[in-house]
């Protein structure tokens, strides 16, 4: 799977403030990876509808078995009804005994410097992940 370019569902109004969260997502194994790599598609179909979303990209690096998300949200309770709606939530339940690791990291920016750029997010994902 190749890397998700930044895509917009929705366009922010100017001037307000976005709720972004980077995951980071390591699989078990090379099956893991797969698996996950199946998923991703019904997921990024969901986001490119969801209610709130401002922007997402994905980073896929299934040979070694790790994914990013970095998204970009109108308000936390929309990224939460997001995940916890399908097929985000069945496929999350179903990959979680894939996992080997997980990260998450969650910030607000000025929507107006939207789309967000990979530096940010993985710099905040390492800091994540050192304060474990």
């Amino acid at each position: 799977m190749p890397d998700v370019s930044w895509f917009t569902p929705d366009r922010p109004a100017p001037h307000t403030e976005a709720y972004v969260m980077a995951s980071r997502f390591e699989t078990r194994t090379l099956f893991g990876a797969f698996r996950f790599f199946l998923k991703a598609p019904g997921i990024l179909r969901q986001l490119r509808s969801a209610p709130g979303a401002y922007g997402a990209t994905l980073r896929a690096r299934p040979l070694r078995r790790t994914f990013l998300t970095l998204s970009a949200w109108e308000s936390r309770d929309a990224l939460y009804r997001f995940a916890g709606s399908d097929p985000h939530r069945s496929s999350a339940r179903a990959l979680r005994p894939l996992m080997r690791d997980s990260a998450f990291t969650c910030w607000a920016v000025d929507a107006d410097g939207l789309p967000l750029g990979w530096d940010e997010a993985e710099r905040r994902l390492a800091n994540q992940e050192a304060t474990r």
